[in-house]
């Protein structure tokens, strides 16, 4: 069937055929993103997918096309809230902070943080993300295969800590890369079972994740107590609201932000917000990273053409975030391996009303998921939505597409607020590996699911071939 949004006059969501008294369930646990996708291509841009026996059954309406996903996430997006179960699981384990958070809470937090991501604030983080590049550079000398799953996800971790936490960013590094896995798929689990033990029971899925939790917890909230301690509290303060104090780390500005209408954060909060950041901040920039490189050393053509961008802008120099505007063509390349790769595949949502989404009727209460793995393919704003194209991304085609046809960073009230600290980072960081090594694929597909953050389930391995001297 042709894909369409097969609006017409139908209020009832046409639903996905799954097998009896367990609906889709062994689909979605086994290839959550293929089910999504075989559900729009069969039945469109709204579908109702049943999982699970009766009595503990999911009913999740999928909503596809762009203009629908306006609707959720712009113009009616408070009838659309993260109440779900798997949001209430992430809160649990990393706080009511920036990505989880509602209402007044979210309002609050929003005007604290937002002084601290402006253009000029975030582009003084340049440097700091230059320098944990050339250390990726210098620890691959000699080496012949690197993955670069594994290695984007190591860059873009001390990256990110250095910015949150300065100096003090080693201490937390370790410690994250080891609890963070145990306690994404905690929630993972917890967050799409039907049913779930209490987290205060002995069982040893949960005494697990509360050791993890419990050394994360430390890890950041000794670092908090020395910053509050020493005085960062009240210098950062002085700085947070000017634009240009841009040497602080995060961590600082965080302390420090306030507002005339909202008290400071405290430290339980500090803590809350800070493992947010490094949820959302390093594993999504870290994806995009890895597959932009895997797909360019499947593409020769295509890497060469970013290199030859790359050496015109930037000859031997160090790229600054001025460099952003003078690489069009890389840009383009990490749009177009957003889209393919989205970091966050799939969003989800709770109706608070009924909703009328694409001529059918979404019931108060329901499950709503958004998928961005299958909007970026939606052949009607994608002819061959599979093959890596980056001059999708010229002004042009841009301007031609709907908002919502590429949406990898939200949108709406809602949208990332990190924007563009990640195309920050993922240029810079991307401009200098290309210009120092030319890579050629060793492993050609790399097969994929959804966790918290798009997951590599396999090996992303590149064969190297250094261009220095």
């Amino acid at each position: 069937m042709a894909v369409g949004s097969h609006t017409g006059g139908s209020t009832e969501v046409p639903g996905l055929a799954g097998v009896p008294l367990l609906g889709s369930l062994f689909d979605l646990k086994s290839d959550s993103l293929g089910t999504y996708l075989r559900a729009q291509h069969a039945h469109g841009d709204v579908v109702r997918i049943t999982a699970g026996p009766p009595g503990l059954r999911a009913e999740l309406y999928c909503v596809f096309s762009p203009e629908g996903v306006q609707q959720v996430l712009g113009s009616e997006s408070a009838n659309f809230r993260k109440d779900n179960s798997f949001y209430q699981e992430v809160r649990e384990s990393f706080g009511n902070g920036l990505l989880t958070s509602q209402d007044e809470d979210y309002l609050r937090q929003r005007r604290l943080v937002q002084p601290l991501f402006t253009k000029r604030r975030v582009d003084g983080y340049a440097g700091a993300v230059a320098a944990e590049t050339e250390l990726t550079l210098a620890a691959w000398r000699g080496a012949e295969v690197v993955d670069v799953s594994d290695e984007m996800m190591r860059l873009a971790l001390r990256a990110v800590t250095r910015i949150l936490f300065g100096t003090d960013g080693d201490a937390a590094v370790d410690v994250v890369d080891r609890c963070f896995p145990v306690i994404t798929e905690y929630v993972l689990r917890r967050g799409y079972s039907p049913a779930n033990f209490p987290r205060n029971w002995p069982t040893p899925g949960n005494k697990r994740a509360a050791a993890a939790l419990d050394e994360l917890h430390a890890v950041c909230d000794k670092i908090v107590a020395e910053r509050l301690g020493d005085g960062s509290r009240t210098d950062a303060g002085a700085g947070a609201g000017a634009e240009g104090s841009e040497g602080e780390d995060l961590l600082s500005l965080l302390a420090g932000a306030k507002s005339t209408q909202d008290a400071e954060f405290d430290a339980v909060e500090l803590r809350e917000q800070v493992l947010i950041f490094l949820l959302a901040g390093h594993e999504t920039t870290a994806t995009s990273l890895a597959f932009a490189l895997h797909l360019l050393a499947r593409h020769p053509e295509q890497q060469r053409r970013a290199r030859e961008e790359i050496s015109r802008v930037l000859g031997d120099r160090t790229p600054e975030a001025a460099d952003l505007d003078r690489l069009p063509y890389l840009t383009q390349v990490l749009k177009e391996a957003m889209r393919l790769y989205p970091a966050a595949p799939v969003i989800g949502r709770r109706a608070v009303a009924d909703a009328r989404v694409g001529g059918h009727t979404i019931p108060a209460g329901a499950d709503v998921i958004l998928a961005p793995w299958v909007t970026h393919r939606h052949a009607r704003h994608w002819p061959d939505p599979d093959r890596f194209d980056p001059d999708r991304f010229t002004p042009e085609a841009e301007a031609g597409r709907p908002r919502y046809a590429w949406f990898p960073f939200g949108g709406g009230p809602r949208a990332c607020i990190g924007q563009h600290f990640s195309m920050l980072e993922s240029v810079i960081a991307l401009a200098m590996i290309l210009r120092a090594y030319e890579f050629e694929a060793v492993d050609a597909d790399i097969p994929v699911s959804a966790g918290i953050t798009l997951r590599a389930n396999g090996p992303a391995r590149c064969r190297l071939r250094s261009l220095a001297g």
